[in-house]
């Protein structure tokens, strides 16, 4: 495993659409992803991936990495003529959807014919048809349509989704613009640990989910969680990566490696030892304050059964929840080698001595 293999994961992770409640697409790219990484692939029924790679023989305990599959997208609430009404799916800023363009899948009589799904562009009123007041507002969700050119009152039905356009693009020093990195570029980092794990002793059962419908709910994380019931956890998301415009107390820096949750939801015994896992191999890493609820995975891990250890590792990401959200790839790639050293560090000592650091 090395930052090019990953790269090429995240690749073919974001050219594959899934939007929260429909990622079997997607689910069906880390099933194929992982086939090479693990021997046990298997989707529960709410349509998460969960993947196992065995420890020890005897097992001191079990670990389960969480990176959520879904995207946020849009939903067919009318269909008039070649023009469709939308609500999100997820959360969608209304501000930068005028004039993108969107795959919509539909599910009606002639859908088999474009399993590809259709074509779109989003559109409203021209400035010229506004007034002075619309003019300086962001047109509202109710006023955009999307344009499908043609009739689609029998392909196209009330619930089908549509996912807006953002082309993997590569730019200058390591960095890619595309749609989903939230939270492709975490699933990314799961495999990613996969791989360097494969050349690496560890005794501890690994458990690898990519979770369904995060963005709706955190849903994936709640039934799979407590399926797998793991002694310990680490959720894999995105944080704000420093942005023109923003404090720097409401972000992290990019290319400085992934950022380690610090607060309420993390367990102090997690957060120190990926600390010393990040020292002892020299994995760069920054610490972020997070005063309330993480709004991630690991929030409703950490409180599944009768409550479960659990840290959170992200990756600093601009303009999330917008069709050119920009990573640094190296930094998938730290959060990767961190969540593998983390996980070759467990023993049979770590259980015992969880209760005496909360």
């Amino acid at each position: 495993m090395d930052k090019t293999k990953i790269g090429e994961m995240l690749k073919r992770l974001v050219e594959t659409d899934g939007p929260s409640g429909v990622e079997a697409p997607v689910a069906a790219v880390v099933k194929e992803l992982a086939s090479e990484l693990t021997p046990e692939v298997r989707v529960d029924a709410l349509g998460s991936v969960i993947l196992r790679k065995p420890g020890a023989e005897n097992p001191p305990g079990r670990i389960m990495l969480a990176a959520h599959l879904d995207e946020i997208g849009l939903i067919v609430t009318k269909v008039e003529g070649g023009f469709l009404h939308i609500e999100e799916v997820g959360g969608v800023d209304p501000r930068i959807l005028l004039g993108q363009e969107v795959t919509v899948y539909p599910t009606g009589p002639g859908a088999e014919q474009y399993p590809h799904g259709l074509t779109g562009y989003i559109g409203g009123r021209p400035p010229h048809m506004l007034s002075n007041a619309e003019r300086k507002k962001a047109t509202p969700l109710a006023d955009l349509r999307v344009d499908l050119g043609l009739q689609a009152a029998e392909m196209v039905r009330v619930g089908d989704r549509a996912v807006v356009r953002g082309p993997y693009t590569e730019l200058l020093a390591g960095r890619v613009a595309t749609k989903a990195l939230d939270n492709r570029a975490g699933v990314a980092a799961m495999l990613g640990a996969l791989g360097y794990l494969a050349g690496m002793k560890h005794e501890w059962d690994v458990f690898a989910v990519a979770t369904a419908q995060e963005e709706v709910g955190l849903f994936g994380a709640i039934t799979s969680a407590f399926g797998v019931a793991p002694d310990i956890a680490i959720a894999i998301d995105v944080t704000f990566g420093a942005t023109p415009g923003l404090k720097e107390t409401e972000t992290v820096p990019m290319d400085k490696g992934p950022a380690i949750g610090w607060g309420p939801n993390m367990h102090p015994g997690i957060v120190k030892r990926l600390r010393e896992a990040g020292d002892a191999l020299e994995i760069p890493y920054v610490n972020e304050p997070i005063p309330g609820g993480s709004g991630t995975d690991g929030a409703a891990i950490q409180v599944t059964r009768e409550g479960i250890p659990t840290g959170l590792v992200s990756i600093p990401i601009r303009y999330m929840h917008s069709p050119v959200e920009t990573v640094v790839l190296a930094d998938i790639d730290r959060a990767a080698r961190l969540l593998a050293a983390f996980i070759s560090r467990l023993d049979a000592t770590v259980l015992a001595s969880l209760p005496e650091e909360v």
